[in-house]
Order: C-alpha cells, then structure tokens, then sequence
C-alpha cells in the first residue's frame, strides 16, 4: 500500500500534465477552447432550470422556489455524474490503455488516478455553473455546502473502489463492460434524482435501503436544497463500504497487474 502511494507522489507530475493533456486533446482545434468547460455543464443546468422545472414542475416540501425541482434535480445530478463517470471511465481504463501499458513501463496506478482527477475536476466545474444557475434562480447560499468537500470525496472512494475492481474484473471478462452501464441505466432510475421521494408509495420505500447511492444524492440535496446538514448514519456507512471496497480494489489490481498485460 505505502509502494502504490509512493508511486503516486514520484509520479504526480505526470498524473497532472496527463490530465492537462486530457483537458486539451478534448477541446483541440476549438475557437473557445477552455471555455467549452463551462458552456458544457452550463448549458446542462440551464436546460433543466428552465425547461424541466416547468414541463416536469413538482413541489417540494419546505421550499416555496418555483424552480425548486430543478434545484432537486442538479443537485442529485452533482453526485451522480460524479460516481457515473468514475465508474464508467475505470470500466476500460485499461482496455483503452492496453497499448501504453505493454510499451511503457510506469505505475499503472496513476491511470486510475488520471481519471479521478480529471473526473473531479468536470465536477467542479459543473458546481460553478450550478452556483450561477442557483443565484439567478434566487436560491439562497449557506455554510452548510462545505459539506459537499467530505461528500464528495465519499463519493469518489466508492466510485473508485467499484470503478478500479469492474476495470481489472473487465479486461479478462470482456461481458462486465456490456452488462454495467445497463445496471447503472437501472441504479439511475432506482434513485430518487429525476423524481422526488414523496412519489414512492411508503410500501415501497424500504428498498430505498439496498440502494448505495440514495444515501450520498440525499444528503446533497439536502446540503443544496434545505441547507441541512446530511443524515451522517447512511453517509457514513457507505464511506466505510467504499473504503472498504477501495482497499480490496488495490489488492486485486496489484495481483492482476501482471497478468492484464498478456490479457491485453
């Protein structure tokens, strides 16, 4: 474990130039360039404050802001965007990179942590233009969003950690890269992030439990919406699930390591 951390030290300069890189090949040949960064995930809230907050308007209790549902809707988008494209990235992280990792020799560790970084950063940017969407919707802003610093990072261990282990799991069984984003697809809808938890009958609430990543969309809606301070017990046991899962996921990769090159 202190060689995989190591390695990521000695080698941060190429996990940020690797990200820079990404951000650059993405908007080459493109007039506005860096600017695209924020058109994106602007013109992504824009839709969904002034289109879906009107066609789909639903209440929500304790805010009277017609463009609540919007708000409820960006706010679970926030983490799940996050965790989606972690997991989707990792999926064939090394798939893509077969031919890097036969030809150069360097950690293999830092490819996960190019994606995390460059992951994390389209997440921040999609929270800026989220921040703006929020102010002209006159949404008022509180303390309470610095929680979003520990809850995105549990977001991004869990991510990581399922992410990581379907990566190594997908390069000798080439079906898992089929079957995960129709289980996402599923995971998606399975989540109150479209539709507000007031519509499931009580009857049907309990399922809310098996579900990982209820817990981490709630307690950003609650921190974005309410400004209230998440439900910590459901946070906190899916943190330790994803540490949990983080640290098996390292163990498997760094006895897969190996073979994933002949596999490639």
């Amino acid at each position: 474990m202190f060689g995989i951390f190591h390695s990521l030290i000695k080698y941060r300069q190429f996990i940020l130039s690797s990200i820079r890189n990404e951000l650059v090949s993405h908007f080459a040949r493109s007039k506005l360039g860096g600017l695209w960064m924020i058109i994106n995930p602007l013109t992504q809230v824009a839709i969904y404050a002034l289109i879906l907050s009107n066609i789909l308007a639903a209440k929500l209790p304790g805010i009277d802001n017609q463009y609540a549902y919007a708000i409820y809707l960006m706010s679970g988008l926030l983490a799940w965007n996050l965790l989606s494209e972690i997991i989707s990235r990792c999926l064939t992280l090394f798939i893509d990179h077969g031919n890097l990792i036969k030809k150069m020799n360097f950690p293999r560790i830092t490819l996960p942590a190019i994606v995390v970084g460059s992951c994390l950063l389209n997440n921040i940017l999609l929270f800026i233009a989220m921040l703006g969407i929020f102010a002209l919707l006159g949404h008022q802003f509180n303390m309470a969003m610095l929680w979003l610093i520990p809850l995105t990072l549990t977001v991004v261990v869990l991510a990581l950690g399922i992410g990581l282990t379907l990566g190594v799991m997908n390069v000798f069984l080439r079906d898992i890269g089929q079957v995960v984003p129709n289980v996402m697809q599923m995971l998606f809808w399975f989540t109150p992030i479209v539709y507000p938890i007031s519509i499931i009958p009580d009857a049907y609430r309990h399922w809310l439990n098996i579900n990982p990543i209820y817990p981490l969309t709630d307690a950003y809606q609650q921190v974005l919406v309410y400004g209230n301070s998440p439900g910590w017990e459901g946070v906190l046991i899916i943190a330790a699930i994803g540490l949990l899962l983080a640290f098996i996921s390292i163990i498997i990769f760094r006895r897969a390591s190996a073979e994933m090159v002949d596999a490639l």
